[in-house]
């Protein structure tokens, strides 16, 4: 039996709190396991060059913690589930943990005023070039502007009169204890979310058959099904796209929902899908939707 391990993650406040998320509900399976959290800085905590974040893949924020998997130095690397790249290093394996928190959008604006209300040519800060397609086929008369740093950060940039408004993930928002900052939760048909958002991953060494097992225990399969047929779109317009691309695979009562947005390279000329069908069929409706919008 393990009796101890150590889970690498990113230093962030909400990485941090990811990563004890992952950690209590491992201790909650075996009570005498001591884990130890180790920090890990990468290249995307380091680099604030004003690059849109989708360009730069994301192994800007995961390279060095799957290096120091690799290497042994830690055993398990907690990632969110969107931020984790579609090709893993060689000889790892990433398993997919938890119940997914509410994967929506948000906007948080500095007047209080919703989406819809905003002024013509107010901004909106984001980096993402999804997010920035997303606004951009809602509100084509609003300016959207670069902003980078974590959570606080950014808000703190609103605050200060950095931009408008600006947009974020409801579960970072929700987990850093901040969802009363939003000032409206974004439809996810036209606000299409991050593939996996909401989601956590647990990275581990596939030839460490104890820890990949013990964190198998911890997924949630509602959650392994819908962010499943997410990748299935993924695979579809290229696992290294850097076109801004969203898919939300929703399933209840053996139905399923596909919701897809994919936009031109500079974000602009959105379009979205949005697909029915059984639960079973969701990798396929998601492909599918892939195929129409990339077409």
């Amino acid at each position: 039996m393990i009796k101890r391990l150590v889970i690498g993650t990113r230093g962030s406040k909400l990485a941090l709190i990811q990563t004890e998320l992952v950690a209590s509900a491992l201790r909650a399976r075996q009570p005498d396991l001591v884990i130890e959290t180790k920090i890990i800085t990468t290249t995307g905590d380091t680099n604030f060059s004003p690059i849109p974040l989708d360009t730069v893949g994301k192994a800007w924020f995961t390279a060095e913690i799957e290096q120091a998997l690799s290497q042994g130095n830690i055993d398990i690397a907690a990632h969110s589930l969107k931020d984790l790249p579609p090709q893993l290093g060689q000889g790892l394996t990433a398993v997919t943990v938890l119940e997914r928190a509410d994967p929506r959008d948000v906007l948080v604006s500095r007047s209080g005023a919703k989406l819809a209300d905003l002024p013509a040519g107010a901004t909106i800060g984001t980096d993402s070039l999804r997010r920035r397609a997303a606004v951009l086929l809602a509100r084509p008369d609003l300016r959207v502007v670069s902003l980078r740093g974590n959570v606080q950060t950014r808000l703190r940039k609103l605050a200060a009169g950095d931009c408008d408004a600006i947009i974020l993930a409801a579960a970072g928002l929700d987990r850093l204890g901040l969802l009363g900052e939003a000032t409206e939760l974004l439809d996810p048909a036209r606000f299409v979310p991050a593939i996996g958002q909401g989601a956590l991953s647990a990275e581990v060494r596939a030839d460490n058959p104890e820890v990949v097992k013990l964190i198998k225990e911890l997924q949630h399969p509602p959650t392994v099904a819908a962010t499943e047929a997410e990748r299935a779109f993924s695979e579809v317009v290229g696992g290294g796209c850097k076109l801004p691309v969203g898919c939300l695979v929703e399933i209840h009562n053996h139905r399923a929902t596909v919701h897809a947005l994919s936009g031109d390279e500079d974000g602009s000329h959105a379009r979205t899908r949005t697909l029915h069908g059984p639960a079973a069929d969701a990798p396929r409706l998601a492909a599918r939707a892939a195929r129409e919008l990339m077409a």
